[in-house]
């Protein structure tokens, strides 16, 4: 492909994409001062791309504190990319399933350059914060993160376990580890009160013939209805609803185990 010539183009899109770029990579919502401070750009500027992007759904701008996050639109550009739109579409009845039988809030993340991201939410408890809505990246010490840190390639991985095992304490990185050498085992994470207070949550991998992680798919709701561990008729629903969905993908892991 020829390269393109001096003043073919476009400054006003290069900067937009600077300020997406500022924002995808952090791992936070971004408030208007930050990416002020950041892009250097003028306010008034600013908000005229910031309205833009929000306009067009490729940014998300929370109504209560005024950050801003990648937008729906900009996650179905990248699930277009990395090909994940079957993937998606296989498994939401599966999503609504899991949705009306706990009456909780269900996630899917896949992966990305930053870590774990929602890209699919159902809610059914609207005045409930889980502390993540679509486009949030999830911490490896989530029940999500915790099935990302045991099922993606290692290689893959490998720069985002480093960065965040920077922030971790040496104790709670150990029982992280051991904790995850387990979740290899049983396919099934759980997580307490990790984003916000007052939250539990479960999440399992979506896996293929390859035994290859295409996702996970996490319950998130309060302390009281949200199983802690593998034991009780909740737990055990959910994950046979998770061997259904993998075994859709040619996951079996019966045959991985002989071979």
């Amino acid at each position: 492909m020829e390269k393109l010539k001096k003043g073919t183009t476009i400054q006003s899109l290069e900067i937009g994409m600077g300020i997406l770029d500022f924002i995808a990579h952090q791992a936070k919502p971004c408030k208007f001062t930050e990416i002020q401070e950041y892009t250097q750009i003028t306010k008034s500027n600013l908000y005229k791309y910031l309205n833009t992007f929000t306009h067009l759904g490729i940014l998300y701008r929370d109504r209560e504190s005024g950050s801003y996050v990648l937008g729906s639109k900009l996650i179905e550009y990248g699930m277009a990319a990395v090909d994940q739109e079957n993937v998606l579409d296989r498994i939401t009845p599966y999503l609504e399933e899991l949705n009306s039988k706990t009456q909780s809030t269900v996630l899917f993340s896949i992966w990305t350059h930053s870590g774990p991201m929602v890209i699919k939410m159902l809610n059914v408890s609207q005045g409930f914060n889980i502390g993540a809505q679509i486009g949030t990246v999830l911490p490896p010490n989530s029940a999500t993160g915790k099935i990302f840190m045991a099922f993606m390639d290692e290689t893959i991985v490998r720069d985002w376990k480093e960065v965040e095992r920077n922030r971790i304490l040496p104790d709670q990185l150990q029982e992280l580890e051991a904790e995850v050498s387990m979740i290899k085992e049983k396919e099934i994470s759980f997580g307490l009160e990790t984003l916000v207070p007052s939250a539990s949550s479960i999440s399992f991998p979506v896996l293929n013939y390859k035994k290859e992680l295409l996702g996970a798919v996490t319950v998130v709701g309060f302390l009281n209805q949200i199983p802690t561990n593998e034991d009780g008729e909740l737990s055990k629903s959910i994950i046979e609803i998770s061997k259904v969905i993998s075994k859709s993908f040619g996951y079996d892991p019966s045959q991985l185990n002989e071979a």
